[in-house]
């Protein structure tokens, strides 16, 4: 078992960042085939291995530009039993790939990880349907069910937790809340939001952590906001809401566009990378716990590279 499994660095006051879009990036920037956002299945083959190498070093060189920590998150978002069936996966080719994709974090930490700069592994874990629509909604017990495979394959790696993206209904949450809990994993737990703060379903951000954390004995070792444009959340981040100090991760999109909107482009909205690191840092003090900051749909190397500069200065000036 890992040792991060006791106390994971990130719940600390230092900060640690994460990678951007991996999906848009390869989509519209590198023109790779990516069938259903399903980055995961690159690692069927030597050459799409490499490229997910090549991509995460490029994230660990930023990391360690600016002397910080680094959550690793594989990219295993699609690779859950309905998503893996379309391209063909069973179960004991998921649980391969599961497999896999955690190795390959061992290898980019390995290389780059450092006594001062630690590197965090999570398997990532997306959800059952839409990220965007909770069109098809689970009972608790059926999200449950559903995520335990991927978890339990977790699990048995060397990964330090698992992280749930883009949960857009509170049941989901919770039922990966209770399988990561029963598979002894830590967890962290990431909503999307709407334009109006609001969670797809209509919930609250702080319903919706309050409601995983009663069906779970609080299991979540913290909560994340990815999936949105800082404008969409901002005004809902309450001061005095107890459940705010929950909220330790921030992935925001670089697009202003809503979920409806980004759901019927066929161009990528990348923002403005400069803009994007301004906006982290107007946020750290609403988000007074936050330790882990990267990017998601439209953001590459370049606005994490930019919101690290604006949320930190660089190890070499520093020193």
């Amino acid at each position: 078992m890992s040792t991060y499994r006791k106390q994971l660095p990130q719940l600390g006051d230092r900060l640690f960042m994460t990678d951007g879009g991996l999906e848009t990036t390869f989509i519209f920037h590198d023109g790779v085939d990516l069938p259903y956002f399903a980055a995961f299945d690159l690692l069927k083959d030597a050459e799409g291995t490499d490229r997910l190498r090549r991509y995460y070093a490029r994230y660990a060189e930023i990391a360690a530009e600016h002397g910080l920590g680094m959550v690793l998150e594989a990219p295993t978002w699609r690779a859950s039993r309905d998503w893996g069936a379309k391209l063909g996966y069973d179960a004991a080719g998921l649980d391969a790939a599961n497999r896999k994709a955690i190795a390959l974090m061992l290898e980019i930490r390995a290389m780059f990880e450092a006594p001062d700069r630690p590197m965090v592994i999570s398997g990532n874990i997306g959800p059952r349907g839409d990220g965007y629509s909770p069109s098809r909604m689970m009972s608790i017990a059926e999200a449950r069910d559903f995520h335990a495979a991927q978890i339990e394959t977790f699990a048995d790696t060397a990964a330090d937790l698992v992280s749930v993206f883009t949960m857009n209904y509170v049941e989901e949450a919770a039922g990966i809340a209770q399988a990561a809990r029963a598979a002894r994993m830590p967890l962290a737990v990431s909503f999307t939001l709407e334009t109006d703060g609001r969670l797809p379903s209509g919930d609250t951000l702080g319903d919706a952590i309050a409601r995983t954390d009663d069906a779970s004995d609080g299991h979540a070792s913290y909560y994340m906001i990815n999936c949105a444009h800082p404008t969409h959340f901002e005004h809902v981040l309450d001061a005095q809401a107890p459940w705010l100090d929950r909220i330790r991760g921030l992935r925001a999109n670089a697009s202003r566009r809503s979920h409806a909107e980004l759901d019927e482009s066929t161009d990528l909205d990348d923002g403005n990378p400069d803009e994007f690191g301004g906006q982290y840092r107007a946020l750290r003090p609403l988000l007074r716990k936050l330790s882990v900051v990267g990017g998601c749909c439209g953001t590459d190397h370049r606005h994490v590279a930019s919101l690290c500069a604006a949320l930190v200065q660089p190890a070499s000036i520093a020193a």
